[in-house]
């Protein structure tokens, strides 16, 4: 199954880029771009891409404000929008998580990382490096005002082990790697992180990692 693939960036030279590092792999597909939010907004609409690689800063309408119109409406429900940033606004970044974006990647990432990245998403899962989660996390969770309005902030509601996974997603690590952290099956593991989505509302993986930070499950600083 081809994964159809929008990019939305103003500047012609960069999405020409991705397109070709895009086009590269076998099942994936740049089907249109973008070169202001709203323009992306239209192409979800007409295009039904799979997922969006979407830049913060453009003109028109920018990236947080398109995503956040993408993940509210209904008519779009799966369509899945990647952040490309740089490390120097993670502000930024924080403020699209918070929008519904499943993840966020560096426009220097190398090709297999871009990839790799499309297909995560694809899949329903968030694009959340432990690397950069520190830096991100460190800066901006620890502030609840900052965090506030973000799925429930309940713990009492999961269990026992759903509260070690969700800790667990907040330090980044995968199904497969969260099974071996705690000697169980990735189906398992996998069912205690949608379970635990379920119980606090949260529309993905970044939204838990959120959570956890606000109601301190996991502390700013916090290693794995």
């Amino acid at each position: 199954m081809t994964i159809r693939v929008l990019l939305a960036d103003d500047q012609k030279l960069i999405r020409s880029g991705f397109r070709v590092l895009v086009n590269s792999a076998p099942d994936l597909e740049v089907v249109a771009e973008a070169a202001n939010g709203q323009e992306a907004i239209e192409l979800a609409h007409s295009e039904r891409a799979d997922v969006i690689l979407m830049d913060i800063r453009m003109p028109v309408l920018d990236g947080l404000a398109a995503t956040r119109q993408i993940i509210a409406d209904e008519s779009l429900a799966g369509v899945r929008v990647l952040i490309l940033t740089t490390f120097e606004v993670d502000e930024y970044v924080f403020e699209a998580i918070r929008a519904g974006a499943s993840g966020f990647l560096g426009k220097g990432a190398e090709p297999e990382e871009l990839i790799n990245a499309i297909h995560t998403v694809a899949r329903g899962d968030a694009l959340l490096s432990p690397l950069a989660l520190r830096g991100l996390m460190n800066r901006f969770l620890a502030q609840p005002e900052v965090a506030s309005g973000t799925g429930s902030t309940d713990l009492d509601v999961l269990t026992d082990r759903e509260r070690e996974v969700v800790g667990l997603v907040a330090l980044g690590l995968s199904n497969d790697e969260i099974a071996d952290r705690l000697v169980l099956s990735p189906l398992t593991a996998k069912t205690h992180v949608n379970r635990a989505m379920m119980k606090l509302d949260a529309r993905d993986r970044a939204q838990l990692v959120v959570i956890a930070y606000r109601t301190g499950l996991v502390r700013a600083g916090a290693a794995e």
